[in-house]
């Protein structure tokens, strides 16, 4: 550490015990031992604070900010959040990807209970939610949730068949959400029992298959809706196989079978949306 005037210390290694703390974060391992994530970039800072997560603390780059940097800088001073210097270097071993940051700020993880879910359900007669089984990429599931936050979703489940779920609070999945991510109700479950929890609460399944016979835009995505994707290599499992579940296809002209989840979860919410505020499906 150094010097740095009126701006106090300056952490100059990434071998300082906070930075080194932090960096454990990176990992899901540390991120779960911890109850704790990162979130880096002003932007998404000012999303996590809107959305009422709860900052511990804040690494700052020593250095001119951005009008999202300073802000988010202001209201973290505001909360009296800790506001650690860095330099450069340091912070970018903190910071995710090639991006250069300018604050990265550790906050305390979310719940993904699904009781978590059931205060957004409160009063609700028409919610949507979308559910993703078995997501591989954080990055895919950080765009569903930004997605999800813009066509006005009520929740995102995140079901889990066969194999660990993506990490909602990996740093990809929060950058590509915009930070979005967390501040929309989101829980993760087993899919037999979230197709369980669903049922219990009268909301219709609508499942994205590439055999099914419906088209997308012929379904009726208005009222309490449910809208499950599966992983792209291989779909999803037979917990939303049942008669109960309406299966819909993206029709798909040329040679691919099925598009990326997150761009396939984007049109159907907003098919649904587009319903929602127009009052029918796209044909009789």
């Amino acid at each position: 550490m150094s010097a740095a005037g009126p701006g106090g210390l300056v952490i100059t290694s990434a071998a300082n015990p906070r930075v080194r703390a932090a960096l454990a974060l990176r990992e899901r391992r540390g991120r779960t031992e911890a109850g704790r994530l990162l979130v880096d970039g002003g932007r998404e800072v000012l999303r996590a604070l809107e959305a009422g997560a709860t900052a511990c603390e804040a690494f700052v780059a020593d250095g001119p900010l951005s009008p999202d940097g300073a802000d988010a800088v202001a209201r973290l001073a505001a909360r009296d959040v800790p506001l650690v210097a860095v330099a450069g270097p340091a912070l970018a071993r903190l910071a995710y990807g090639e991006r250069g940051s300018e604050l990265v700020a550790v906050f305390t993880s979310p719940s993904t209970d699904l009781a978590r879910v059931e205060v957004a359900l409160a009063g609700l007669t028409d919610p949507l939610l979308v559910v993703v089984e078995d997501a591989e990429k954080p990055g895919n599931l950080g765009a569903i949730a930004r997605s999800a936050d813009g066509a006005g979703a009520t929740a995102l489940l995140v079901a889990v068949h066969d194999r660990a779920a993506a990490d909602p609070w990996n740093p990809n999945a929060i950058r590509a959400s915009l930070g979005t991510v967390l501040g929309l109700p989101l829980a993760i479950a087993p899919s037999v029992e979230l197709v369980a929890w669903l049922r219990a609460r009268a909301i219709r399944i609508v499942a994205a298959r590439v055999e099914a016979a419906t088209d997308y835009r012929d379904a009726d995505l208005r009222g309490g809706v449910a809208m499950a994707l599966g992983s792209e290599a291989a779909g999803l499992g037979p917990a939303w196989l049942a008669e109960d579940v309406l299966g819909v296809r993206l029709p798909m002209l040329g040679h691919a079978d099925s598009l990326n989840v997150a761009t396939a979860a984007a049109i159907l919410l907003y098919e649904a949306r587009r319903q929602r505020d127009r009052g029918a499906p796209s044909t009789p």
